[in-house]
């Protein structure tokens, strides 16, 4: 985090000295790149905050709070980044190539040095893969800006500058786009893009002494922790409860899910459970 945080700062401050909204553009990809290991940070400390009267699951949703307002605050600077290269197109202005160059490339360095940190775990980790292969596309968009400020010193091209910068605008958009996405989904309690509701399903209908599976709802309690709650028709009776914390390790360890409670029915009264059909919520 010190590592890139400085960069952003000096490449900010260079990019305003040199006039390259190419170099503005990738601080503030480099910026999503702080705040993305703020919230890995951050979500790491929550995640050991002990559940309490008032917040009975600790404080794990902290994350996804996290995740969506560091999408928020990237589409903003990348958006007005965008604007100013805009204007520049249609009026290109002088930028210092050998400064774009050198600030650039340090961030070659800078990220490449971030991913090395990361490399020894992310066979492992899909977390620590996801963060090694970010940074290291970080360290290729970098690159391009060197290469740009090389074309400008060759060509006199100031109209590449900020082209550079709406591309590098664009990849940060669609980046954050896919996170804002997510975030919004687990806001509002969707099922994680990575777990396959109807498995799970089938997986529960599957156990023995199991003939229905209803209220079944599966729901995010943070950015790496999911929950689970259903209730299981089992005429044959209650199987023990050694079975079913076997049952709720064969979920984390095949779906992920770690946090499971489940009902247990016998399915003899007359009376069905009111949330037996799928469309009650």
């Amino acid at each position: 985090m010190l590592l890139n945080a400085g960069f952003v700062i000096a490449e900010t401050v260079y990019g305003v000295r040199a006039n390259s909204v190419a170099l503005l553009a990738d601080a503030g990809h480099n910026l999503g790149d702080v705040l993305a290991l703020a919230l890995a940070w951050a979500a790491s400390v929550f995640a050991g905050v002990r559940p309490s009267r008032r917040y009975t699951y600790g404080l794990h949703s902290t994350s996804i709070l996290a995740a969506f307002a560091n999408a928020m605050i990237l589409l903003l600077v990348t958006g007005g980044i965008a604007w100013e290269a805009v204007q520049r197109l249609r009026s290109p202005e002088p930028a210092a190539g050998v400064v774009v160059m050198a600030v650039a490339a340090v961030g070659v360095v800078v990220n490449l040095a971030t991913a090395l940190l990361f490399m020894s775990g992310r066979k492992g980790d899909l977390n620590v893969r996801a963060a090694f292969t970010h940074m290291a596309g970080d360290a290729a968009i970098s690159l391009g800006v060197v290469v740009a400020g090389g074309v400008i010193l060759e060509t006199g091209w100031q109209w590449l500058d900020p082209a550079v910068s709406l591309v590098i605008s664009l990849l940060v958009i669609v980046a954050t786009w896919g996170l804002l996405r997510d975030s919004v989904n687990l806001i509002l309690h969707g099922v994680p893009a990575e777990i396959d509701l109807d498995a799970v399903r089938r997986h529960l209908a599957g156990q023995p002494g199991v003939s229905e599976v209803h209220d079944l709802h599966v729901w995010a309690l943070g950015t790496t922790q999911t929950a689970l709650t259903a209730h299981l028709v089992m005429p044959g009776g209650h199987p023990g409860d050694e079975r079913q914390q076997s049952l709720a390790l064969e979920l984390r360890e095949r779906f992920g899910i770690g946090h499971v409670t489940l009902q247990l029915e016998l399915g003899d009264s007359a009376r069905a459970c009111a949330w037996a059909p799928d469309h009650v919520t």
